[in-house]
Protein backbone atom coordinates (compact mmCIF):
# COMPACT_ATOMS: atom_id res chain seq x y z
CA UNK A 1 0.00 0.00 0.00
CA UNK A 2 0.93 3.40 -0.85
CA UNK A 3 2.12 5.31 2.08
CA UNK A 4 1.60 8.79 2.68
CA UNK A 5 4.28 11.79 2.33
CA UNK A 6 5.51 11.89 5.98
CA UNK A 7 7.30 15.77 7.37
CA UNK A 8 7.75 14.95 10.57
CA UNK A 9 7.16 17.73 13.66
CA UNK A 10 10.32 18.51 15.91
CA UNK A 11 7.38 18.20 18.82
CA UNK A 12 9.23 14.84 20.74
CA UNK A 13 10.37 13.61 23.93
CA UNK A 14 14.03 13.14 23.99
CA UNK A 15 15.13 11.03 26.81
CA UNK A 16 18.55 12.93 28.45
CA UNK A 17 21.53 11.44 27.99
CA UNK A 18 25.05 11.85 29.26
CA UNK A 19 25.73 14.23 26.30
CA UNK A 20 22.25 16.17 26.16
CA UNK A 21 23.91 18.65 29.04
CA UNK A 22 22.54 22.05 28.18
CA UNK A 23 24.66 24.77 27.51
CA UNK A 24 24.27 27.39 24.61
CA UNK A 25 25.94 27.37 21.19
CA UNK A 26 28.83 29.97 22.32
CA UNK A 27 30.37 26.76 24.82
CA UNK A 28 29.83 24.58 22.15
CA UNK A 29 31.58 26.58 19.45
CA UNK A 30 34.27 27.48 21.44
CA UNK A 31 35.53 24.01 22.61
CA UNK A 32 34.97 22.69 18.89
CA UNK A 33 37.30 25.82 17.98
CA UNK A 34 39.99 24.35 20.58
CA UNK A 35 39.50 20.69 19.64
CA UNK A 36 39.22 21.01 15.85
CA UNK A 37 41.43 20.97 12.85
CA UNK A 38 42.04 24.99 11.39
CA UNK A 39 40.60 22.67 8.24
CA UNK A 40 36.69 22.45 9.38
CA UNK A 41 34.59 24.76 7.17
CA UNK A 42 30.25 24.54 8.21
CA UNK A 43 30.91 25.88 11.25
CA UNK A 44 32.88 28.90 9.94
CA UNK A 45 29.53 30.35 8.08
CA UNK A 46 27.43 28.39 10.21
CA UNK A 47 28.06 29.29 13.79
CA UNK A 48 25.37 27.07 15.74
CA UNK A 49 25.86 23.65 17.62
CA UNK A 50 22.72 21.60 16.91
CA UNK A 51 21.16 19.80 19.12
CA UNK A 52 18.11 17.80 17.75
CA UNK A 53 16.95 17.59 14.50
CA UNK A 54 13.71 16.06 13.08
CA UNK A 55 12.00 16.55 8.96
CA UNK A 56 13.27 19.43 7.59
CA UNK A 57 14.15 21.25 10.94
CA UNK A 58 17.05 21.41 13.13
CA UNK A 59 17.32 23.14 16.78
CA UNK A 60 20.36 24.65 18.14
CA UNK A 61 21.60 24.38 21.90
CA UNK A 62 19.97 28.03 22.16
CA UNK A 63 16.46 26.63 21.79
CA UNK A 64 16.64 28.48 17.92
CA UNK A 65 14.94 26.17 15.15
CA UNK A 66 15.90 26.39 11.58
CA UNK A 67 14.60 25.27 8.43
CA UNK A 68 17.68 23.07 6.92
CA UNK A 69 18.26 23.64 3.40
CA UNK A 70 22.05 21.94 3.44
CA UNK A 71 20.86 18.39 4.83
CA UNK A 72 24.05 17.17 4.84
CA UNK A 73 25.48 18.38 1.43
CA UNK A 74 22.12 16.39 0.37
CA UNK A 75 22.48 13.16 1.60
CA UNK A 76 19.30 13.24 4.19
CA UNK A 77 16.91 12.98 0.94
CA UNK A 78 13.91 12.28 4.05
CA UNK A 79 15.48 14.95 5.97
CA UNK A 80 16.44 14.15 9.85
CA UNK A 81 15.32 10.99 11.72
CA UNK A 82 12.65 9.62 9.40
CA UNK A 83 9.81 7.16 9.97
CA UNK A 84 10.88 4.67 7.54
CA UNK A 85 14.97 5.32 8.26
CA UNK A 86 14.64 4.67 12.00
CA UNK A 87 12.16 1.79 11.64
CA UNK A 88 14.86 0.30 9.23
CA UNK A 89 17.71 1.26 12.38
CA UNK A 90 15.44 -0.32 14.89
CA UNK A 91 15.00 -3.44 12.66
CA UNK A 92 18.67 -4.23 12.18
CA UNK A 93 19.00 -3.73 16.17
CA UNK A 94 16.84 -5.94 16.56
CA UNK A 95 17.52 -9.12 14.39
CA UNK A 96 21.20 -9.66 15.19
CA UNK A 97 22.38 -8.54 11.81
CA UNK A 98 26.23 -7.53 12.04
CA UNK A 99 26.88 -3.80 11.42
CA UNK A 100 30.07 -3.97 9.05
CA UNK A 101 30.61 -7.29 6.84
CA UNK A 102 33.52 -6.00 4.92
CA UNK A 103 32.68 -7.35 1.52
CA UNK A 104 31.19 -10.23 2.93
CA UNK A 105 27.13 -10.61 1.67
CA UNK A 106 24.59 -10.69 3.89
CA UNK A 107 20.54 -10.47 3.26
CA UNK A 108 20.56 -6.65 4.02
CA UNK A 109 23.23 -6.23 1.10
CA UNK A 110 21.21 -8.54 -1.40
CA UNK A 111 18.15 -6.31 -0.78
CA UNK A 112 19.92 -3.12 -1.14
CA UNK A 113 21.47 -3.95 -4.47
CA UNK A 114 18.14 -5.11 -5.30
CA UNK A 115 16.49 -1.88 -4.54
CA UNK A 116 19.15 0.28 -5.98
CA UNK A 117 18.90 -1.66 -9.38
CA UNK A 118 15.23 -1.12 -9.48
CA UNK A 119 15.69 2.91 -9.36
CA UNK A 120 18.21 2.51 -12.20
CA UNK A 121 17.15 1.84 -16.04
CA UNK A 122 17.08 -1.67 -16.64
CA UNK A 123 19.11 -1.31 -19.81
CA UNK A 124 22.08 -0.45 -17.72
CA UNK A 125 21.45 -2.25 -14.87
CA UNK A 126 21.08 -6.10 -17.34
CA UNK A 127 25.00 -5.79 -17.77
CA UNK A 128 26.11 -3.77 -14.30
CA UNK A 129 28.38 -4.76 -11.89
CA UNK A 130 28.98 -2.99 -8.42
CA UNK A 131 31.77 -2.40 -6.08
CA UNK A 132 30.79 -0.98 -2.70
CA UNK A 133 33.71 1.68 -1.54
CA UNK A 134 34.54 3.16 1.41
CA UNK A 135 31.85 5.70 2.89
CA UNK A 136 32.43 8.80 1.11
CA UNK A 137 31.65 10.01 -2.41
CA UNK A 138 35.77 10.44 -3.15
CA UNK A 139 36.40 6.88 -2.32
CA UNK A 140 33.72 5.84 -4.74
CA UNK A 141 35.46 8.50 -7.23
CA UNK A 142 39.20 7.16 -6.21
CA UNK A 143 37.81 3.48 -7.29
CA UNK A 144 36.16 4.42 -10.38
CA UNK A 145 39.39 6.24 -11.64
CA UNK A 146 41.27 2.75 -11.23
CA UNK A 147 38.43 0.77 -12.53
CA UNK A 148 38.80 2.41 -15.89
CA UNK A 149 42.55 2.66 -15.88
CA UNK A 150 42.65 -0.85 -15.21
CA UNK A 151 40.45 -1.69 -18.07
CA UNK A 152 41.77 0.58 -21.07
CA UNK A 153 45.04 0.68 -19.67
CA UNK A 154 45.61 4.37 -20.53
CA UNK A 155 45.80 7.36 -17.78
CA UNK A 156 44.60 10.55 -18.72
CA UNK A 157 41.12 11.49 -17.57
CA UNK A 158 39.10 14.22 -18.66
CA UNK A 159 37.41 16.32 -16.32
CA UNK A 160 35.74 19.94 -16.32
CA UNK A 161 35.81 23.70 -15.02
CA UNK A 162 33.92 24.00 -12.20
CA UNK A 163 33.90 20.25 -11.18
CA UNK A 164 33.50 18.59 -7.67
CA UNK A 165 34.76 15.15 -7.09
CA UNK A 166 36.22 14.82 -3.43
CA UNK A 167 38.92 15.70 -1.27
CA UNK A 168 41.07 12.45 -1.93
CA UNK A 169 44.43 12.45 -3.88
CA UNK A 170 42.52 11.36 -7.13
CA UNK A 171 39.17 13.10 -6.88
CA UNK A 172 40.80 16.48 -5.80
CA UNK A 173 42.99 16.44 -8.63
CA UNK A 174 39.75 15.95 -10.92
CA UNK A 175 37.98 18.87 -8.91
CA UNK A 176 38.15 22.81 -10.48
CA UNK A 177 38.40 24.99 -7.17
CA UNK A 178 42.07 26.07 -6.45
CA UNK A 179 41.74 26.97 -2.73
CA UNK A 180 41.87 23.39 -1.36
CA UNK A 181 44.69 22.21 -4.34
CA UNK A 182 47.29 25.42 -4.33
CA UNK A 183 49.22 24.05 -0.75
CA UNK A 184 49.60 20.63 -2.53
CA UNK A 185 52.26 19.27 -4.84
CA UNK A 186 51.99 15.64 -6.70
CA UNK A 187 47.87 15.67 -7.14
CA UNK A 188 47.12 13.48 -9.68
CA UNK A 189 48.70 13.58 -12.90
CA UNK A 190 47.40 13.60 -16.47
CA UNK A 191 44.39 15.12 -15.58
CA UNK A 192 43.12 17.67 -18.28
CA UNK A 193 40.43 20.18 -17.55
CA UNK A 194 37.83 20.60 -20.43
CA UNK A 195 35.00 24.18 -20.71
CA UNK A 196 31.86 23.04 -19.20
CA UNK A 197 28.60 25.11 -20.85
CA UNK A 198 26.82 27.20 -18.89
CA UNK A 199 24.23 30.11 -20.21
CA UNK A 200 25.28 32.48 -17.44
CA UNK A 201 29.09 32.96 -17.89
CA UNK A 202 29.65 30.65 -21.02
CA UNK A 203 33.67 30.17 -21.67
CA UNK A 204 33.09 31.17 -24.98
CA UNK A 205 31.09 34.13 -24.56
CA UNK A 206 27.95 32.69 -26.79
CA UNK A 207 25.66 31.54 -24.09
CA UNK A 208 22.83 29.55 -25.13
CA UNK A 209 22.62 26.92 -27.86
CA UNK A 210 25.85 28.46 -29.52
CA UNK A 211 27.90 27.99 -25.87
CA UNK A 212 27.22 24.20 -25.57
CA UNK A 213 27.38 23.36 -29.47
CA UNK A 214 31.11 25.05 -28.91
CA UNK A 215 31.77 23.32 -26.15
CA UNK A 216 31.10 19.95 -27.38
CA UNK A 217 32.77 20.84 -31.31
CA UNK A 218 36.21 21.83 -29.10
CA UNK A 219 36.00 18.75 -27.29
CA UNK A 220 35.40 16.44 -30.44
CA UNK A 221 38.22 18.42 -32.04
CA UNK A 222 40.30 17.68 -29.37
CA UNK A 223 40.06 14.20 -29.25
CA UNK A 224 40.58 13.68 -32.55
CA UNK A 225 43.79 15.68 -32.50
CA UNK A 226 46.89 13.82 -32.84
CA UNK A 227 48.59 16.91 -31.44
CA UNK A 228 46.32 17.84 -28.41
CA UNK A 229 49.09 17.13 -26.60
CA UNK A 230 46.63 14.61 -24.43
CA UNK A 231 47.13 10.95 -25.09
CA UNK A 232 44.16 8.75 -25.43
CA UNK A 233 41.61 9.33 -22.00
CA UNK A 234 40.76 6.16 -19.99
CA UNK A 235 37.69 8.40 -19.11
CA UNK A 236 35.96 11.38 -19.34
CA UNK A 237 34.34 12.05 -15.82
CA UNK A 238 31.61 15.04 -15.25
CA UNK A 239 28.76 15.63 -13.09
CA UNK A 240 25.36 16.03 -14.94
CA UNK A 241 24.78 19.22 -12.32
CA UNK A 242 27.97 20.67 -11.35
CA UNK A 243 27.10 21.33 -7.31
CA UNK A 244 29.85 22.82 -5.49
CA UNK A 245 31.11 24.35 -8.68
CA UNK A 246 27.66 26.69 -8.19
CA UNK A 247 24.66 24.29 -9.24
CA UNK A 248 25.36 24.41 -12.89
CA UNK A 249 23.20 21.78 -15.08
CA UNK A 250 24.39 20.80 -18.02
CA UNK A 251 22.26 21.13 -21.06
CA UNK A 252 20.75 17.83 -22.20
CA UNK A 253 21.55 18.19 -26.10
CA UNK A 254 25.59 18.53 -24.89
CA UNK A 255 25.00 15.68 -22.75
CA UNK A 256 24.20 13.45 -25.89
CA UNK A 257 27.13 15.19 -27.71
CA UNK A 258 29.23 14.17 -24.90
CA UNK A 259 28.04 10.08 -24.54
CA UNK A 260 28.08 10.21 -28.44
CA UNK A 261 32.11 11.22 -28.98
CA UNK A 262 32.58 8.94 -26.14
CA UNK A 263 30.62 6.24 -27.24
CA UNK A 264 32.23 6.55 -30.44
CA UNK A 265 35.84 6.49 -29.59
CA UNK A 266 35.23 3.78 -26.50
CA UNK A 267 36.05 6.09 -24.19
CA UNK A 268 34.27 5.93 -20.44
CA UNK A 269 32.12 8.14 -19.36
CA UNK A 270 31.77 8.63 -15.81
CA UNK A 271 29.28 10.18 -14.27
CA UNK A 272 29.66 11.60 -10.88
CA UNK A 273 25.91 11.45 -9.19
CA UNK A 274 26.95 12.09 -5.53
CA UNK A 275 24.71 14.71 -4.96
CA UNK A 276 22.59 14.37 -7.73
CA UNK A 277 21.47 10.79 -7.86
CA UNK A 278 18.27 9.69 -5.92
CA UNK A 279 15.03 11.92 -6.85
CA UNK A 280 17.02 15.34 -6.28
CA UNK A 281 16.93 16.94 -9.80
CA UNK A 282 13.63 15.33 -10.62
CA UNK A 283 14.22 12.46 -11.61
CA UNK A 284 15.91 9.35 -10.01
CA UNK A 285 19.33 10.54 -11.73
CA UNK A 286 20.14 13.14 -13.63
CA UNK A 287 21.64 11.71 -16.33
CA UNK A 288 18.07 10.24 -17.16
CA UNK A 289 17.10 14.08 -18.27
CA UNK A 290 19.00 13.89 -21.16
CA UNK A 291 18.24 9.84 -22.23
CA UNK A 292 21.71 8.81 -21.57
CA UNK A 293 22.92 6.11 -20.22
CA UNK A 294 26.84 5.95 -18.02
CA UNK A 295 29.21 3.44 -18.54
CA UNK A 296 30.57 4.16 -14.92
CA UNK A 297 28.10 5.42 -12.25
CA UNK A 298 29.32 7.44 -9.12
CA UNK A 299 27.09 7.24 -6.14
CA UNK A 300 26.66 7.97 -2.68
CA UNK A 301 24.83 10.87 -0.21
CA UNK A 302 21.63 9.92 -0.07
CA UNK A 303 22.09 6.21 -1.00
CA UNK A 304 22.32 5.38 2.57
CA UNK A 305 19.71 7.04 3.68
CA UNK A 306 21.45 9.61 5.55
CA UNK A 307 24.07 7.22 7.12
CA UNK A 308 27.36 6.72 5.41
CA UNK A 309 27.68 4.44 2.17
CA UNK A 310 29.42 5.16 -1.47
CA UNK A 311 29.26 2.29 -4.67
CA UNK A 312 30.05 2.29 -8.11
CA UNK A 313 27.56 1.20 -10.72
CA UNK A 314 29.52 0.22 -13.78
CA UNK A 315 29.46 -1.89 -17.28
CA UNK A 316 30.73 -5.37 -16.87
CA UNK A 317 32.87 -4.97 -19.95
CA UNK A 318 34.98 -2.70 -17.97
CA UNK A 319 35.00 -5.54 -14.63
CA UNK A 320 39.00 -6.38 -15.44
CA UNK A 321 40.34 -5.50 -12.19
CA UNK A 322 41.76 -8.04 -10.01
CA UNK A 323 39.99 -9.22 -6.76
CA UNK A 324 41.00 -6.48 -3.58
CA UNK A 325 41.80 -4.37 -6.49
CA UNK A 326 39.56 -1.90 -4.61
CA UNK A 327 39.02 -2.33 -0.94
CA UNK A 328 37.65 -0.18 2.71
CA UNK A 329 36.97 -1.46 6.28
CA UNK A 330 33.67 0.16 5.87
CA UNK A 331 32.41 -1.02 2.26
CA UNK A 332 29.96 -3.24 4.33
CA UNK A 333 28.02 -0.69 6.35
CA UNK A 334 24.61 -2.47 7.57
CA UNK A 335 22.69 -0.01 8.77
CA UNK A 336 23.64 2.44 6.26
CA UNK A 337 22.11 -0.76 3.74
CA UNK A 338 18.79 -0.83 5.39
CA UNK A 339 18.16 2.80 5.70
CA UNK A 340 19.29 2.75 2.04
CA UNK A 341 16.88 0.07 1.23
CA UNK A 342 14.01 2.00 3.34
CA UNK A 343 14.58 5.64 1.78
CA UNK A 344 14.94 4.38 -2.28
CA UNK A 345 11.68 2.63 -1.64
CA UNK A 346 10.10 5.36 -0.17
CA UNK A 347 11.04 7.86 -2.52
CA UNK A 348 9.93 5.57 -5.26
CA UNK A 349 6.79 4.88 -3.76
CA UNK A 350 6.20 8.50 -2.93
CA UNK A 351 7.79 9.38 -6.13
CA UNK A 352 9.68 11.69 -4.32
CA UNK A 353 11.91 12.48 -7.92
CA UNK A 354 8.26 14.50 -9.33
CA UNK A 355 7.78 15.95 -5.68
CA UNK A 356 11.20 17.67 -5.85
CA UNK A 357 10.47 18.22 -9.58
CA UNK A 358 7.36 19.91 -8.58
CA UNK A 359 8.93 21.27 -5.82
CA UNK A 360 11.87 22.68 -7.46
CA UNK A 361 9.80 24.68 -9.98
CA UNK A 362 7.73 26.03 -7.50
CA UNK A 363 10.89 27.37 -5.67
CA UNK A 364 12.51 28.41 -8.70
CA UNK A 365 9.43 30.60 -9.35
CA UNK A 366 9.69 32.40 -6.28
CA UNK A 367 13.28 33.21 -6.54
CA UNK A 368 12.45 34.68 -9.88
CA UNK A 369 10.60 37.25 -8.44
CA UNK A 370 12.69 38.34 -5.52
CA UNK A 371 15.15 38.66 -8.74
CA UNK A 372 13.13 40.74 -10.29
CA UNK A 373 13.09 43.16 -7.42
CA UNK A 374 16.99 42.81 -6.36
CA UNK A 375 19.50 43.04 -9.29
CA UNK A 376 22.16 41.36 -6.79
CA UNK A 377 20.79 38.60 -7.52
CA UNK A 378 22.38 38.18 -11.07
CA UNK A 379 20.78 34.33 -12.04
CA UNK A 380 18.39 31.98 -10.76
CA UNK A 381 19.26 28.20 -12.04
CA UNK A 382 19.02 24.34 -10.89
CA UNK A 383 17.00 21.56 -11.64
CA UNK A 384 14.65 19.73 -9.29
CA UNK A 385 15.70 20.91 -5.34
CA UNK A 386 19.02 21.36 -6.47
CA UNK A 387 18.81 25.94 -7.12
CA UNK A 388 21.32 28.23 -6.62
CA UNK A 389 20.94 31.67 -6.78
CA UNK A 390 24.13 33.73 -8.49
CA UNK A 391 25.01 37.01 -6.06
CA UNK A 392 26.36 39.47 -8.10
CA UNK A 393 28.38 42.88 -7.70
CA UNK A 394 26.21 45.32 -10.00
CA UNK A 395 28.72 48.30 -9.49
CA UNK A 396 31.74 46.19 -11.40
CA UNK A 397 30.90 44.16 -14.67
CA UNK A 398 33.10 42.04 -16.46
CA UNK A 399 34.81 41.76 -19.65
CA UNK A 400 31.75 39.79 -20.64
CA UNK A 401 29.61 42.70 -19.70
CA UNK A 402 28.16 40.33 -16.38
CA UNK A 403 28.71 41.45 -13.57
CA UNK A 404 30.92 39.41 -11.34
CA UNK A 405 30.15 36.92 -8.36
CA UNK A 406 29.65 38.69 -5.00
CA UNK A 407 31.35 36.82 -2.21
CA UNK A 408 30.87 39.34 0.34
CA UNK A 409 27.11 39.83 -0.60
CA UNK A 410 26.49 36.19 -0.63
CA UNK A 411 27.40 35.82 2.83
CA UNK A 412 25.96 38.46 4.25
CA UNK A 413 22.54 37.04 2.46
CA UNK A 414 23.80 33.03 4.35
CA UNK A 415 24.05 35.30 7.76
CA UNK A 416 21.10 36.95 7.60
CA UNK A 417 19.16 33.88 6.43
CA UNK A 418 20.78 32.15 9.22
CA UNK A 419 19.44 34.67 11.66
CA UNK A 420 16.37 34.65 10.08
CA UNK A 421 15.96 30.44 10.83
CA UNK A 422 16.87 29.03 7.55
CA UNK A 423 20.09 27.27 6.55
CA UNK A 424 21.43 27.79 3.30
CA UNK A 425 25.40 27.07 2.02
CA UNK A 426 27.41 28.87 -0.52
CA UNK A 427 29.29 27.47 -3.57
CA UNK A 428 30.65 28.73 -7.14
CA UNK A 429 33.14 30.80 -8.39
CA UNK A 430 34.07 32.88 -5.55
CA UNK A 431 31.45 31.42 -3.20
CA UNK A 432 29.14 33.56 -5.27
CA UNK A 433 26.23 30.81 -5.09
CA UNK A 434 23.70 30.74 -2.59
CA UNK A 435 22.48 27.03 -2.44
CA UNK A 436 19.25 25.08 -1.77
CA UNK A 437 19.62 21.58 -1.29
CA UNK A 438 16.33 21.22 0.96
CA UNK A 439 15.31 17.30 1.91
CA UNK A 440 13.20 16.11 -0.77
CA UNK A 441 9.82 15.82 1.33
CA UNK A 442 9.80 19.44 1.19
CA UNK A 443 6.04 20.80 1.32
CA UNK A 444 4.65 23.46 -1.21
CA UNK A 445 3.80 25.75 2.51
CA UNK A 446 7.27 24.84 3.64
CA UNK A 447 8.79 26.11 0.10
CA UNK A 448 6.54 29.65 0.66
CA UNK A 449 8.57 29.96 3.93
CA UNK A 450 11.95 29.12 2.52
CA UNK A 451 11.49 31.76 -0.12
CA UNK A 452 9.62 34.27 2.29
CA UNK A 453 13.03 34.44 4.50
CA UNK A 454 15.38 34.74 1.38
CA UNK A 455 13.62 37.58 0.30
CA UNK A 456 13.73 39.17 3.66
CA UNK A 457 17.12 38.39 3.71
CA UNK A 458 17.99 39.88 0.60
CA UNK A 459 16.29 42.71 1.41
CA UNK A 460 18.35 43.37 4.47
CA UNK A 461 21.56 42.95 2.55
CA UNK A 462 20.45 45.10 -0.07
CA UNK A 463 19.44 47.88 1.76
CA UNK A 464 22.62 47.53 4.03
CA UNK A 465 24.97 47.53 0.71
CA UNK A 466 23.03 50.11 -0.54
Amino acid sequence: MKQSLVQPSLDYTVNETPWAAPSDNAYYLDRQAKFESNARSYPRRLPIAIRRAEGIYVEDTDGRRYIDCLAGAGALALGHRHPVALAAVRDILADGTPWQTLDLTTPVKDRFVEELFATLPQEFTDHARIQFCGPSGADAVEAALKLVKTATGRRSILAFHGAYHGMTHGALGLTGELGPKLALSGLMADVHFLPFPQAYRCPFGLGGSGGWQASATYIEYLLDDSNSGIAPPAAVILEPVQGEGGVIPAPDPWLREIRRLTRERGIPLILDEVQTGIGRTGRMYAFEHADILPDVLVLSKAIGGGLPLSAVVYHEVLDRWQPGAHAGTFRGNQLAMATGVATLRYVQEQRLDRHAADMGQRLQGHLRHIQADFPILGDVRGRGLMIGVEVVDITAPDRTGAPPPCRELARRIQTECLRLGLILELGGRQGGVVRFLPPLIVTAVEVDQIAEIFRDAVQATAHHAG
